[in-house]
């Protein structure tokens, strides 16, 4: 696998170029000396011919130590370019572990102190900064978090209990239900927040077990019920009765219940929204349905930022961030989240890992 990446790479190519220089120079120089040899002894003996076995001796000798030359200079060009597209390889590799699993890693020294040594120590030291910057950004927004949400906590328990005691006018009433309800949905927006760090530091990871998604799904479904009937959309379930995926199951109910709550949310009235399991190459799928709106193909993308969201959406309640919930979920179980046209709605598709990959 390495030698055909060494064959394969720019620097094997520039070897090879340098080698046929190379190449030309001996050859240059080994003509001049055999002509200049000929010449030498047609001067001192006269006739050349009646010298056929020393010169074809060396011609023999030239050739043979010319081809010797670019052999050996051809092995080196191997060995320096191999060794070169080792470390290139050892730092991809890096770098893809990286992406996969955290800032965790780090690219391992040799101990040469040579130049990819220096490199590679360059590259963990930016990691160790980049590291220490996202934990200090994590840790202003948990506090943060924490800090407003404690004195919202309270106000909601002081109006929680103005909202119970006895009172003069159904206006208060009106008054402090809808306090509490917008307090509620700040300390949901928290709440949220907080869970997506958790999520994205992969503290929760050591909870995982082997699931059947259909019954995650279920679940969903008729807590959701409801309130498909209140808007007169039809929810339901479909697929495979046993769709095994290894995961966190709380993680994944809240993950399949942001992406159901949107498509009740903000699909069509007498819509319909359906949700199916399947296992396709061995890997756990889940999509939900719609036949809303959907979603314009240029903002597939920015959909999963927190706290985006669409004009049309900017009326309606929610806090923009069940999608980016949905991807850190799906990110931390090493799964694909895609949205696609449903012509018409939206089919947003959770695809998992074969138990292979994992």
């Amino acid at each position: 696998m390495l030698l055909a990446k060494t064959l394969r790479s720019s620097t094997f190519r520039l070897a090879l170029i340098a080698i046929g220089i190379f190449g030309v120079i001996v050859g240059a120089m080994i003509a001049y000396v055999y002509f200049g040899t000929l010449a030498y002894v047609h001067s001192r003996v006269g006739d050349v011919g009646d010298h056929d076995s020393f010169t074809r001796t060396i011609a023999l000798a030239m050739i043979a130590a010319t081809g010797l030359l670019l052999v050996l200079a051809a092995v080196a060009a191997v060995l320096v370019t191999r060794r070169t597209v080792g470390r290139i390889e050892q730092i991809n590799a890096t770098s893809r572990a990286i992406m996969l699993s955290g800032l965790d890693q780090r690219i391992p020294l040799r101990g040469s102190h040579d130049e990819w040594d220096r490199v590679a120590e360059n590259l963990n030291q930016m990691l160790d900064r980049i590291e220490t910057l996202m934990s200090e950004v994590k840790q202003v927004g948990d506090n943060v978090a924490h800090d407003l949400r404690t004195p919202l906590t309270r106000m909601r328990g002081r109006l929680e209990k103005a909202y119970h005691a006895p009172r003069n006018n159904e206006t208060d009433a009106t008054l402090i239900g809808d306090t509490i309800a917008d307090l509620d949905a700040v300390l949901g927006m928290f709440t949220s927040i907080t869970r997506i760090s958790e999520i994205e530091t992969r503290a929760r990871k050591g909870a995982f077990r082997e699931l059947n998604l259909v019954d995650i799904a279920g679940e969903v479904v008729e807590l959701y019920d409801a309130a498909a009937e209140q808007v007169a959309t039809r929810l339901g379930l479909a697929g495979d009765r046993e769709v095994k995926v290894t995961g966190d199951r709380d993680l994944l109910f809240d993950a399949i219940a942001n992406l159901v709550d949107n498509a009740v949310k903000h699909g069509r009235a007498h819509g319909q929204v359906t949700v199916t399991c399947t296992t396709s190459d061995g890997a756990a799928v889940i999509a939900i349905a719609d036949n809303g709106p959907g979603i314009p193909a240029d903002q597939h993308d920015q959909v999963f930022k927190r706290f985006y969201r669409l004009e049309r959406s900017r009326y309606t309640p929610g806090n923009g961030l069940g999608l980016s919930l949905a991807a850190a979920v799906a990110h931390l179980h090493g799964a694909e989240i895609s949205l696609r046209d449903n012509a018409p709605g939206l089919l947003v598709e959770l695809r998992f890992p074969p138990p292979s990959a994992q």
